[in-house]
């Protein structure tokens, strides 16, 4: 493959990363780009057990990615295991399908590792790193199978009691464990992308600061309008009773015009109606006068 083909190649598999990064076949695309900027880095000789730095080689838009690679002999990974780039690899880890070399590309997502991973309802408290084990000059991943102990994975010394390790599967999965006994490092058994998270908090809402000028004013205002309303309805009420009062007083005055009213005198001790005009005149019977 010539190198603009695989320039072609690394440009496209890198704009379909951003512009879809959390998917498993861009976090595939994703690795397997590295691995080509890894193997352009490499100087015409590499020697075997050194480890290459090919942060440089990577565009600018990684800035903050940590990308480095190291070609190992099959049989002395199966022997001896490796240890770099905060990987611990024990021995006795079959690598298949057998090539008689292999490059281990270790990478570091640094402040971009959110962009391209995340756990639901967690929060990263470390970078995302990881490593993949491909044939020599190619490729071609290989898998892996541990006969010995664990891979320990080391990060910075975690600052929440809660943090648990997470390994992301290059099927798209995730699982979470428990941290070692040391504090810093987690346990896994195979090949792809690591870190540490803890629960997310709920964010408390912050109530507003409000004014307390505007607040005074409202008050004042609120208490102006009170009074004023108070004072309406209390006239209101005064302009009623007045009118329900000089109606009744009228229409007792009027009642009063429509009966006579009896006088009063004084019989004996007593105080006795008399009536002011007689309606029906006494007549005389007969003119006898004793």
């Amino acid at each position: 493959m010539g190198f603009e083909t695989r320039l072609i190649i690394i440009s496209f598999v890198m704009l379909s990363c951003l512009l879809n990064p959390s998917t498993q076949q861009q976090q595939q695309q994703l690795d397997d780009m590295f691995e080509e900027y890894a193997l352009n880095s490499l100087p015409t000789r590499p020697q075997t057990g050194v480890l290459y730095n090919a942060s440089s080689s990577l565009p600018s838009n990684f800035t903050g990615v940590q990308l480095s690679m190291v070609r190992l002999r099959w049989d002395s990974f199966w022997r001896k295991g490796a240890n770099y780039s905060g990987f611990l690899m024990p021995p006795r880890i079959f690598a298949y399908p057998f090539f008689t070399r292999l490059d281990i590309v270790y990478s570091n997502l640094g402040n971009q590792s959110s962009f391209y991973y995340n756990v639901p309802n967690h929060t990263l408290v470390a970078p995302v790193v990881g490593f993949n084990i491909y044939a020599s000059g190619n490729l071609t991943k290989l898998n892996l199978t541990l006969f010995g102990g664990p891979i320990l994975v080391e990060f910075p010394v975690p600052q929440h009691e809660k943090a648990k390790c997470v390994m992301f599967y290059s099927n798209g999965t995730y699982e979470m464990s428990n941290m070692t006994t040391q504090e810093n490092m987690c346990s896994v058994r195979d090949q792809g992308h690591f870190s540490m998270v803890v629960p997310q908090v709920p964010s408390i809402p912050i109530p507003e600061k409000k004014d307390r000028g505007k607040l005074w004013k409202w008050w004042v205002f609120g208490f102006a309008v009170g009074v004023l309303g108070l004072l309406l309805v209390g006239f209101i009420v005064f302009v009623l009773i007045r009118i329900f009062r000089m109606t009744s007083i009228a229409k007792m005055e009027k009642e009063a015009e429509k009966n006579e009213v009896l006088g009063t005198t004084n019989v004996g001790q007593s105080k006795m109606p008399l009536a002011t005009v007689v309606r029906t005149q006494p007549t005389i019977e007969n003119d006898y006068v004793p």
